[in-house]
């Protein structure tokens, strides 16, 4: 799922801004970028990523900035001289008197230098408080898309239920009429013989109509949709189970529409892969 959160907070001369951004991933990647002084620090805020998050590749910016005026600048004399000492030099040998100013020195590498000032305790803590913050913004944000994804998937499986019961309210219609068309035809084939025994026949036509009972396909397409409703109500991620009982739902129709030489119920079988393919894509945004 897509999400973005961000956020500020200061301790110690230290200022901490996190930005955390996700977008949709079959499984949970995290990428940390940390100032190059704090590498010791990925582990703890890729962790707390995990804590909170179950799929998606989520990124985590961190941007630290320490206080204006926090390091005292240092004057190295001995630098300076140096430097004035071969600039005169460099004058004598190119013909030019003048001597070297102030400002040209002070621009000398080394000349001054700011003391940077050392790590404040607990830098590691205020991280992990700022991408807290951080990731409840997101996960905000991505509970709103859900909100959006729960009701798009309930509509689709709505019409899953509709076109199944439409399924079972057609199959014992197809069934005798199967039955009632392959006793015609065996008929014709015999001709008007009477050399054959009609219980054989019957008991054959019958295990042929058994063969397009789909009663038990049915009933599992239902048990999915509930399963799949459950856990679209559940507090707990299920993403993955969801995936899962779509490639269910998907088996149990092509089931059915092996099974079935009817033009109506292909046409329904067809309505409900439309369906399922929906299910299916939404599904991947599910965390």
């Amino acid at each position: 799922m897509t999400g973005f959160g961000a956020a500020e907070s200061e301790r110690g001369g230290l200022s901490a801004r996190i930005e955390v951004r996700s977008v949709n991933h079959r499984h949970l990647q995290v990428k940390v970028r940390l100032p190059a002084d704090l590498p010791q620090e990925e582990g703890e805020l890729e962790a707390l990523v995990k804590k909170r998050l179950a799929r998606g590749s989520v990124s985590v910016s961190v941007t630290l900035e320490r206080e204006k005026g926090a390091g005292n600048v240092h004057l190295d004399g001995e630098v300076a001289k140096r430097y004035a000492r071969l600039l005169e030099q460099l004058g004598k040998q190119t013909g030019t008197r003048d001597k070297p100013s102030l400002e040209v020195l002070a621009r000398m590498p080394g000349v001054f230098t700011e003391e940077r000032p050392r790590q404040v305790r607990g830098v590691g803590k205020l991280l992990r408080e700022t991408l807290a913050q951080a990731l409840d913004g997101l996960v905000a944000m991505r509970e709103k898309e859900g909100a959006h994804l729960a009701s798009d998937l309930n509509k689709n499986l709505k019409a899953v239920e509709r076109i199944t019961a439409r399924i079972a309210k057609r199959m014992p219609r197809v069934v005798k009429e199967h039955f009632a068309a392959t006793r015609r035809r065996a008929q014709e084939l015999l001709g008007g013989q009477t050399g054959l025994d009609q219980t054989d026949l019957s008991r054959e036509l019958a295990l042929l109509a058994d063969r397009l009972d789909v009663s038990e396909e049915v009933s599992r397409l239902a048990s999915h949709v509930q399963q799949m409703r459950a856990l679209l109500e559940s507090e707990t991620p299920g993403g993955r189970r969801l995936e899962f009982l779509i490639q269910e739902l998907l088996r149990e129709v092509n089931t059915i529409g092996s099974k079935c030489n009817d033009a109506q119920v292909a046409h329904m079988v067809v309505e409900l892969k439309t369906h399922i393919e929906r299910l299916r894509e939404q599904v991947l945004n599910v965390e």
